[in-house]
């Protein structure tokens, strides 16, 4: 079968916001993965005490990545519809095989990973993509009812139920926020209800309350976020050492290369607590120009959803923006816990930080919104999909 219906010029040009941005993010994660690495990769046995290594191993997953995201980017949006069950299906199992024992890699106390030889893979960001795919899906099907309880909400409902279950038990609460604000948001979105919107929301706000306070390691983070300093060795360790660097930045950082904190003060300095590495070598101006571009691409994403829309494509406009969300969701959370904002959680910056599993995940994403945008424009220039 074609992937097109119809021929479809290649020469429609592309959102060029949207992939600069993405573009400048990715360029900006490897330069400050391999300054937040050094000293790490030189102490390291398995690195092979070599400086460069954690810069090899990310230039190999952004290669990896955007290679995939290219490929991808042929692929018609109804393809990706009609496969969202799909996929969805296959994500949900990968997330069970990963609590399997001796299939999932336990670390640090959390089974999330799933080793293939020299790599290992994380479920639960291909998840986030599928969960996009599904929710977006699942709305256009069910538009005629989102008003209605039984038959629009409560099967999405059952089914995160589901995946927020086994993503419990890994356990990431990190991943289960983003993959839930996702899911929320698309179907507010395509039109569900506002008063159920709504009695959702309230009632997640009671069930991560219940969580934290029912997990004690959850609840003495929130002990540690809300005064850092009563515990700097202890619980407050991370976030204390982060705001260190945020504070040595000021406005225009120590120099590229130059931070004090990477070396070996703030744990993950070159996955989690990116940000705060970028803060305090680069500065306020080196933190704004991030945030900036976040804030841009996700403009774009929604600019596309919208265009979209206009054109009738509902699923591909919720795609869109649910890739906008996704991403703007996780930065956020990310800087904010960097910041000393909310509560430190194992969530990695998008399109920047070290992990295999995101950056492949997180250039796909910006493939299909690519994409995306590719189809408005041949519709636009009156084609037909």
């Amino acid at each position: 079968m074609p992937l097109y219906r119809q021929p479809v010029p290649q020469d429609l040009g592309l959102d060029q916001g949207l992939l600069w941005s993405a573009l400048l993010l990715l360029c900006i994660g490897l330069v400050m993965v391999y300054s937040a690495s050094i000293a790490m990769a030189e102490a390291e046995r398995f690195t092979g005490f070599r400086s460069s290594f954690f810069l090899g191993r990310h230039a190999t997953y952004l290669a990896i990545g955007v290679a995939t995201a290219a490929a991808l980017f042929r692929v018609p949006l109804w393809v990706w519809q009609k496969a969202s069950p799909w996929l969805f299906m296959a994500g949900v199992g990968l997330l069970v095989i990963v609590l399997i024992p001796g299939l999932g890699r336990e670390v640090n106390g959390s089974r999330r990973w799933i080793p293939f030889g020299i790599a290992t893979f994380q479920p639960s960001e291909l998840m986030k993509l599928f969960v996009v795919l599904y929710a977006a899906d699942y709305t256009v099907r069910k538009a005629a009812f989102m008003d209605d309880f039984r038959k629009g909400f409560l099967p999405m409902f059952a089914v995160m139920t589901f995946v927020a279950a086994l993503l419990l038990r890994e356990p990431d609460f990190g991943a289960l926020v983003v993959i839930t604000t996702i899911a929320m948001t698309i179907l507010f979105l395509g039109g569900l209800n506002w008063r159920l919107f709504a009695g959702l929301a309230v009632l997640l706000a009671v069930a991560f309350v219940v969580l934290i306070i029912s997990s004690p390691y959850r609840f003495q983070r929130i002990v540690g976020f809300m005064d850092p300093w009563s515990d700097a060795y202890g619980k407050g360790y991370q976030l204390s050492h982060s705001l260190i660097a945020f504070g040595r930045g000021e406005w225009l950082g120590v120099g590229l290369g130059a931070s004090v904190e990477k070396l070996f003060y703030l744990p993950e300095a070159h996955t989690d607590f990116l940000l705060a590495v970028i803060a305090e070598e680069l500065g306020f101006a080196g933190v704004a120009v991030v945030i900036t571009l976040f804030l841009f691409l996700v403009h774009r994403a929604f600019a596309v959803g919208r265009r979209a829309a206009s054109l009738e494509r509902y699923f591909a406009a919720l795609v869109a923006q649910g890739i906008g969300v996704w991403l703007a969701a996780q930065a956020f959370i990310n800087m904010g816990v960097n910041m000393g904002l909310l509560p430190t959680k194992g969530l990695t910056l998008p399109l920047l930080s070290f992990g295999g599993s995101g950056i492949v995940v997180n250039c796909i994403a910006v493939g299909i919104l690519l994409r995306v945008d590719h189809e408005n424009r041949y519709l636009m220039k009156g084609g037909s999909l």
